[in-house]
């Protein structure tokens, strides 16, 4: 594990505002950026009353201008729910004003309801276009030339380095194929990433974007001083991802220090299954969990995650991850 970055999805807590969830974030990005994050990517979700980066490459622009190191990104960019174009225009006018800081990661899925990615897509494709669609992006982002018929201004010849994103063995052979870095979703959805590591780095075809596969895995992280303290402060997200699975979603909820009664069993336990790419616990406990993750699988990069309700507490667990990882890599 050579780096060692942050993934945000701007969490609106209970009592709070999309507008003091926007802020929470530039203050985390601020701080992670002088923790030594190497990236900080936002995610695309629509119509999620918990989450305020629908807007993503808005979001990205304002964090991007609020610091000075750090590449900001995506992560991701749900590409079935816009025009090639139209993402092509976006970035590159963010790689135009942040030279050399922007990433852009592709997902499949549309981070979503189906009812919500019909209203976004107005018309909803028979087919899958995603691979096609990929390409068409990172042709607008590339050298073309001045006769080409549709051009991204800004964007052509920006080289954004593109990511495939994924959760199961999709994206893996679809990374490989088109030799482009590829990060796996592991921190909710843990079950394929053995597999999609193995296959993606043993179908690999180097490319003029990446000579060698690169691969990142992302994990949960809840760090506090106590193992106790923080699993107080990880309920917070098992409440909000059982209330998300049950059909209701809503704000980041306040901790409880009795989770179980507040979900019933069958469901708590699929939670934490899913969830369970994760380390929660001191900077001791953290730092031999994410030990066991790295070397178990490897990665040439991990991403961490977690939403915790209080966000000086959120900043403090990152600090203390930043911490941990930085002994990692050196390691």
């Amino acid at each position: 594990m050579n780096k060692f970055s942050l993934l945000d999805l701007s969490p609106v807590p209970e009592g709070k505002s999309a507008a003091d969830a926007l802020a929470n974030t530039v203050e985390l990005a601020k701080a992670a950026e002088a923790a030594g994050y190497h990236r900080f990517w936002l995610a695309e979700h629509h119509n999620m009353p918990g989450i305020a980066s629908a807007a993503t490459a808005i979001v990205i622009g304002h964090v991007a201008g609020a610091t000075k190191t750090m590449r900001i990104g995506a992560g991701g960019i749900m590409l079935p729910n816009h025009a090639p174009l139209v993402i092509a225009e976006q970035f590159g006018t963010l790689a135009t004003l942040y030279p050399d800081r922007i990433d852009l990661g592709l997902g499949r899925a549309p981070g979503t309801d189906m009812a919500t990615a019909r209203a976004l897509r107005r018309h909803m494709a028979p087919d899958d276009s995603f691979p096609q669609d990929v390409q068409e992006l990172i042709g607008y982002l590339g050298d073309t030339p001045d006769s080409a018929k549709v051009r991204a201004i800004p964007g052509a010849g920006t080289h954004v380095p593109v990511w495939i994103l994924g959760s199961s063995l999709y994206g893996a052979q679809l990374a490989a194929h088109l030799g482009l870095p590829y990060a796996f979703a592991s921190h909710f959805a843990p079950d394929q990433l053995a597999q999609a590591l193995k296959i993606y780095r043993a179908s690999f075809q180097p490319s003029e974007h990446l000579k060698q596969p690169y691969a990142m895995m992302a994990a949960g992280v809840c760090a506090a001083e106590t193992d106790a303290e923080a699993e107080y402060l990880r309920s917070s997200q098992y409440l909000a991802f059982a209330n998300l699975r049950t059909g209701k979603p809503g704000k980041l909820p306040h901790p409880t220090h009795d989770i179980a009664s507040q979900i019933p069993a069958p469901i708590l336990d699929g939670v934490k299954h899913a969830l369970s790419c994760s380390a929660t616990g001191s900077a001791e406990t953290v730092k031999n969990r994410l030990a066991s993750l790295i070397d178990t699988y490897q990665p040439d990069e991990i991403m961490v995650t977690g939403m915790i309700h209080d966000s000086a507490v959120r900043v403090r667990s990152f600090q203390i991850a930043a911490d941990v990882l930085a002994d990692l890599r050196m390691v």
